[in-house]
């Protein structure tokens, strides 16, 4: 072995270490693996990008090709269809997908807030829930928060028959609201904020969460074969996007840099770095939650899933759908090995506080 090899092999180890599994053998170099994203690249997969630049995934003997996506309902499919080894996708959709009998498991989130909601421009006299009553709401029937808006209404406690819906596409969803052709949009807020701030509109949601109805973001998925078939792997890549997460909710500035320096379509248009960075900014902010604080990066409240999943198929799985089983829908046994520090618990805070103010 060289003195090069040997050195990185110690560094293999080493970080390999201290997470708790096996270093991967020198003489078998990096392990190939497909990875898709949901979307094309914005904030809430840049740490996909970063866990493939700064080197987390190489770290713990990875070699990631990372793929843009077309939706997540697409990226569950190619997973599910092992066109891809691993992806990412709405915890919602994963869920439904899952209940039709779609071979995916989540093995770690991302995110923990779908941002699910209504959003209104700043000026707008809707101030709450009841306002909309009387009003017009965009809102599009393939987006993921559509099913759940009769829900919605009765928690929040207006009279959903009383509101204008306006169908409309997702792709001029956006641009209905900020030309007042309608009052308010239904839609993901981690989508929809960054498109309109980014571009000097001032928006805020009223997310589903504030009455109840909460939804976790973005989950990793693989095929249940994999996770039992291969639980290294599995370990090894969900350690690798855990410390990019860690990465970059305590050094966003930097993360963001990289993220743009890999997507330079995205750097050269003129929102495209604000939007990014705000995207960035809500991405980090829905991760300040009790699950990440108390148990570490990426683990998932089993009573949540359930609750969610129950949801899920009552509302929008359609006929035939049934709850998955749980030890089936989602493990833990990969996450919790990345945590943040006290001190990076407050670099965290300190990084989101400019974002509140979209979901306050």
């Amino acid at each position: 072995m060289s003195s090069i090899s040997r050195r990185r092999f110690i560094q293999l180890a080493g970080a390999a270490s201290a997470l708790g599994i096996a270093a991967p053998a020198i003489s078998q170099g990096a392990t190939k693996v497909t990875f898709t994203t949901s979307w094309i690249p914005e904030g809430p997969n840049l740490f996909a990008y970063v866990a493939r630049d700064k080197g987390f995934w190489k770290q713990n003997g990875l070699d990631v090709s990372v793929a843009r996506g077309s939706g997540s309902g697409a990226a569950a499919q190619a997973v599910g269809a092992n066109s891809f080894m691993f992806g990412m996708g709405a915890t919602p959709t994963m869920m439904v997908q899952a209940a039709k009998g779609l071979p995916i498991t989540c093995i770690g989130q991302l995110n923990y807030d779908a941002l699910m909601g209504v959003g209104v421009l700043s000026s707008s006299p809707i101030r709450q829930p009841k306002d909309l009553e009387g009003k017009k709401l965009g809102a599009s029937v393939s987006s993921g928060e559509y099913p759940f808006l009769p829900l919605y209404a009765r928690k929040a406690g207006f009279d959903l028959s009383k509101v204008e819906l306006v169908q409309l596409d997702s792709k001029v969803r956006d641009r209905s609201l900020i030309e007042k052709l309608v009052d308010a949009v239904a839609a993901f807020g981690s989508s929809t904020i960054p498109s309109l701030a980014s571009n000097g509109v001032d928006v805020r949601f009223m997310l589903f969460k504030a009455v109840g109805l909460e939804f976790y973001g973005q989950s990793l998925i693989t095929q249940p074969t994999r996770v039992k078939a291969d639980s290294g792997l599995c370990q090894a890549f969900v350690n690798g996007a855990m410390q990019a997460i860690q990465f970059i909710m305590t050094q966003p500035a930097e993360a963001l840099a990289i993220f743009l320096k890999a997507n330079d379509e995205v750097a050269m248009t003129a929102s495209g770095k604000e939007y990014a960075r705000i995207g960035l900014g809500l991405t980090n902010l829905t991760n300040l939650v009790p699950e990440v604080i108390d148990h570490g990066l990426g683990f998932a409240d089993p009573v949540k899933m359930k609750s969610q999943a129950e949801l899920v198929v009552e509302y929008a799985a359609g006929q035939g759908a049934k709850v998955p089983e749980m030890s089936s829908l989602f493990t833990n046994d990969f996450v919790g090995k990345v945590r943040l520090s006290e001190d990076q618990l407050k670099l965290a805070r300190a990084a989101v506080e400019p974002f509140r103010k979209y979901v306050a």
